[in-house]
């Protein structure tokens, strides 16, 4: 009898013990992210846009995005990509939001991911595709999309 209590006691910390090691397993998936992306489909002729991922923690990547017009910074974006309360979310801090957005991750593959707050007013779903050297970032919400295409820098 003391076993069975024993192990009806303990199993739930072996359940969330696989969960953790799961969802880490999982975060692992996107370290292919980590570098510095140059997008391709920029249409305003000065403009340039630098994506840069770095691996910061064993359970978390930096992101930090930066929009120049001819030489000089008009916009930054900085982002993570963390693990917290055993689920993955990639977050936005830009400057016309008042504190960091916490997008949740809600599908990945080994070259993909998913995350979405349906509750945040623009962008409501945020994903990354790669594809051999060019990756593929698209934000959407409310009927609009806007995609923008990167090449790996080397």
């Amino acid at each position: 009898m003391k076993h069975l209590i024993a192990l009806l006691l303990l199993a739930p910390l072996a359940v969330v013990a696989q969960k953790t090691e799961g969802i880490q397993a999982e975060f692992e998936k996107l370290y292919w992210l980590n570098g510095s992306w140059n997008q391709v489909n920029i249409t305003k002729p000065g403009q340039a846009l630098v994506e840069q991922w770095t691996k910061s923690g064993d359970y978390e990547m930096k992101g930090h995005a930066t929009t120049t017009q001819n030489g000089d910074t008009v916009f930054v974006e900085r982002t993570t990509l963390l693990l917290k309360d055993n689920a993955i979310y990639y977050v936005a801090d830009v400057p016309q939001n008042k504190q960091p957005v916490y997008f949740k991750l809600t599908a990945i593959t080994p070259n993909s991911f998913t995350c979405e707050n349906t509750q945040h007013d623009f962008p409501k779903r945020i994903t990354y595709v790669l594809s051999g050297t060019q990756l593929k970032a698209t934000i959407s919400g409310n009927g609009k999309s806007f995609d923008y295409l990167y090449e790996k820098k080397n």
